[in-house]
């Protein structure tokens, strides 16, 4: 089985600027899915969070990846994760449960985000 990337924001091939859409677009559709956690509206982009809020649920999409190392080095790139260097990243890309629509579990991978979220104000 492939691997799977869980999708809420801007990676999503009907929502992915220029810069990223080639690598996007090599992505295969799966299914609706849910990871828990909180969504962030940070302005240039959305940003998922995974400590606390239980009961939180973030909808998303899952797709997947092609074998094809490439793409995977884009999406890093894009979302500005370091494989070598994670605690510099913006995001970090993580397994993470995600529960498809259809009630199916699957282990995906997911951009969280890395850093301290504004304050509100």
């Amino acid at each position: 089985m492939p691997a799977e990337l869980f999708v809420y924001g801007t990676l999503h091939p009907e929502r992915a600027p220029e810069e990223i859409a080639a690598a996007v677009g090599k992505l295969r559709p799966v299914g609706q899915g849910t990871i828990r956690g909180k969504l962030y509206d940070l302005g240039e982009f959305p940003a998922v969070v995974v400590n606390g809020g239980r009961g939180q649920k973030v909808s998303g999409s899952v797709f997947a990846l092609p074998d094809d190392p490439e793409t995977l080095a884009s999406l890093d790139d894009y979302e500005e994760f370091s494989p070598s260097d994670p605690t510099n990243s913006l995001f970090v890309r993580s397994k993470r449960m995600v529960t498809l629509a259809d009630g199916r579990r699957r282990l995906c991978w997911v951009y969280v985000y890395n850093k301290e979220l504004p304050k509100a104000g």
